[in-house]
């Protein structure tokens, strides 16, 4: 696994990078930058259950920076990733103003959460826990690192869709191709297999990273019309 290189300037590195990064992904959000474009296509992102671990305390740092906490020189444990994707209703249409969080274990397995089994290994340089709030093309962005394998379960990243103060969605999304996935009992419980794909994504190498960074891509599809 790759560590994240040592920043001295952290918050206005992660602004360049993530400017670049957005800059990367315009071309894929193309398709939908039309309401209703292809609607008919998209798949109602399923619920998953919460689990015991989303943070019971949380950090003082919330941002999407997940490998940073305040300004830390020192960055968590993992492969790099960004982490991105649109929040849409039931039509198509992007969501504005949808407060995205997202919470995941560390490369250790540990969540930031006190019950977490084997919290004294969890990596504490790892924030576990982020936050975004969608602009008018309901596009996030996270950088954090791949998700990781624990006892019981494949990896996983568990996401809160917000609005109006209320949890709209739970849901988490999953690793494509990794092998603890058919026996994993949340991911199979999704029987509609078009349903089980839309919460499946591909981790692949960022284009023209020279840290080899990855890029990952959750759409989520509400099950909100335009007028809720």
């Amino acid at each position: 696994m790759m560590k994240a290189p040592i920043m001295t300037s952290s918050r206005s590195i992660l602004f360049e990078h993530r400017r670049d990064f957005l800059r990367r992904l315009g071309l894929g959000s193309v398709l939908f930058a039309v309401p209703g474009v292809f609607a008919e296509e998209l798949v109602r992102t399923p619920p998953q259950t919460e689990g015991p671990f989303y943070p019971d305390k949380l950090p003082l740092d919330t941002d999407n920076d997940l490998l940073i906490l305040n300004d830390s020189i020192t960055p968590a444990v993992g492969e790099v990733t960004w982490l991105s994707g649109r929040i849409f209703d039931s039509r198509g249409g992007p969501i504005r103003n949808a407060l995205v969080e997202i919470w995941q274990c560390d490369n250790n397995g540990a969540y930031l959460h006190s019950g977490t089994s084997n919290r004294e290994k969890r990596d504490s340089n790892f924030q576990g826990f982020g936050r975004f709030l969608t602009g008018s093309t309901g596009e996030y962005v996270f950088r954090t690192i791949k998700p990781v394998p624990y006892p019981g379960r494949t990896p996983h990243i568990h996401f809160a869709i917000k609005m109006k103060g209320r949890k709209e969605l739970i849901t988490q999304c999953y690793v494509e191709g990794h092998p603890g996935n058919d026996r994993d009992g949340i991911y199979r419980s999704i029987r509609d297999e078009k349903a089980r794909k839309s919460i499946t994504i591909p981790f692949v190498p960022l284009p023209g990273s020279r840290i080899g960074e990855l890029s990952a891509r959750f759409d989520v599809v509400m099950g909100l019309t335009p007028e809720s």
